[in-house]
């Protein structure tokens, strides 16, 4: 595990009924729980394990606008006066603060195609300063060497992700809503073709909504009720240090590593879109539509080995309602560590930045990430299954992005304005070719 979460506690009791039930509690999950508790709707959050356990905790933390593929920039760019927001209407602390995040580089390509990003958000109104050789050089000087430019995005930032998830669940209780732990969604019952409940290990909620925000375990979740949603995992592994270095930006990204200052005062490293592809049966069964995918990104993707299988998340497998389900044999997905990754993680975060030597090796973990072909969530009513929610597939995105999406999701509900324009995210697009549509950053 990354870090200690937050504890919260688990309403006692399953309701019989509610006027909408979310499956899973990551960040999509509770913020969009927490926003249709806000609209006064009756709300149950069922999730398998425990709030936040996933990829919602093992993350960098970033909330950026900051290179988003322009279909998720005014998502995130809502989602961080969401972030802001949240904390005076609630009460709670997610840990957010808007310190900038800093971009060094040394190639002349990747900062050509920053400040063509930058040209982009100048016209939808966002702002994100492009850095000379030395204005890179003095706000990097941390690494003690020289770069050719940067960028730097003053209202992006940070939250903490050991914490998010657990207090906006906890802020959901405080509207009446309830919060359930160790308790995983079997599956959906139909009347007329409609959704009429929502199954779980524990007994059946009588809804007429739901919102599945089940992560990596959408697709398969999906496949239970004929639905072919295409999703695949990549197995990430990052580290934290420990306390002890001095002068460090409080988000830094390089080619080489990329650093974020943790809540202890420690530091997060990670390396940009590393990561494996484990095989696994649902891999196999949607690899043709995630061929742009991996034509795209193939320099930082490798295979991986039977972790999927001993997770179970990717089953083809059929599961019935009255009976154990894979869910529930793996209540926290918690992937090996590719050991690998996380030496040469750290010997790159030693050599860019030399202050890190005086830390030490805290943790080291991995997770998840569930993704779509083209990068981008699923989000929208399922027409097969009217009164279905599908809000999925983030991509390595949904952290930053969770209030926007949660926001979204409860709109789509009430019928209210949407924040943000819907029909980039609808499900439907799944059945055509992403050729030519895979998310640039």
């Amino acid at each position: 595990m990354p870090a200690l979460l937050k504890l919260i506690n688990t309403t006692p009791q399953l309701p019989e009924d509610a006027d909408a039930v979310v499956i899973g509690g990551g960040i999509v999950g509770v913020f969009a729980a927490y926003y249709l508790a806000r609209r006064g709707l009756k709300v149950a959050l069922v999730e398998k394990g425990r709030i936040g356990a996933e990829q919602s905790s093992r993350n960098w933390g970033w909330c950026r606008q900051q290179n988003r593929d322009a279909r998720e920039l005014p998502m995130a760019t809502k989602s961080l006066d969401l972030w802001e927001r949240f904390a005076a209407e609630s009460g709670e602390d997610t840990g957010f603060r808007r310190g900038g995040l800093l971009y060094l580089s040394n190639s002349e390509e990747e900062l050509a195609g920053w400040a063509r990003w930058r040209d982009f958000a100048r016209t939808v109104g966002v702002t994100t300063h492009m850095l000379d050789s030395a204005q890179a050089t003095e706000r990097g000087r941390a690494t003690g060497k020289p770069w050719k430019g940067g960028v730097f995005s003053p209202t992006d930032g940070t939250a903490d992700p050991a914490s998010a998830a657990p207090v906006v669940a906890r802020a959901i209780l405080k509207l009446g809503g309830t919060v359930h732990q160790s308790c995983a969604a079997r599956g959906i019952e139909t009347e007329s073709g409609r959704l009429s409940g929502v199954v779980t290990e524990h007994g059946t909620i009588r809804t007429k909504t739901a919102v599945l925000a089940g992560g990596a375990w959408a697709s398969s979740f999906c496949r239970q009720l004929g639905i072919r949603f295409p999703q695949a995992s990549v197995r990430s592994s990052i580290l934290a240090v420990s306390p002890g270095a001095v002068g460090l930006p409080d988000a830094l990204h390089t080619a080489a590593v990329s650093v974020t200052r943790r809540a202890d005062g420690g530091y997060t490293l990670a390396i940009s879109g590393r990561g494996r592809v484990d095989p696994t049966p649902q891999q196999l069964r949607f690899s043709p539509q995630f061929l742009p995918m991996f034509v795209k990104r193939w320099r930082s993707l490798a295979p991986g080995g039977l972790e999927g299988f001993r997770s179970g998340h990717e089953t083809l497998a059929r599961w019935r309602l009255d009976a154990p389900t894979p869910m529930e044999r793996m209540r926290i997905l918690d992937p090996a560590v590719d050991k690998a990754t996380i030496r040469l993680t750290h010997s790159r975060a030693l050599a860019v930045l030399p202050p890190l030597k005086n830390t030490s090796i805290a943790a080291a973990w991995a997770g998840y990430i569930d993704s779509t072909p083209d990068g981008v969530p699923g989000i929208g009513e399922i027409a097969a299954v009217p009164g279905l929610i599908l809000a999925a597939g983030f991509s390595g995105h949904g952290f930053g992005i969770g209030p926007g999406a949660g926001h979204l999701v409860a709109d789509i509900v009430t019928g209210n304005e949407p924040i943000v324009d819907p029909r980039p995210y609808h499900p439907d697009r799944f059945r055509k070719s992403a050729w030519g549509q895979v998310a640039d950053f």
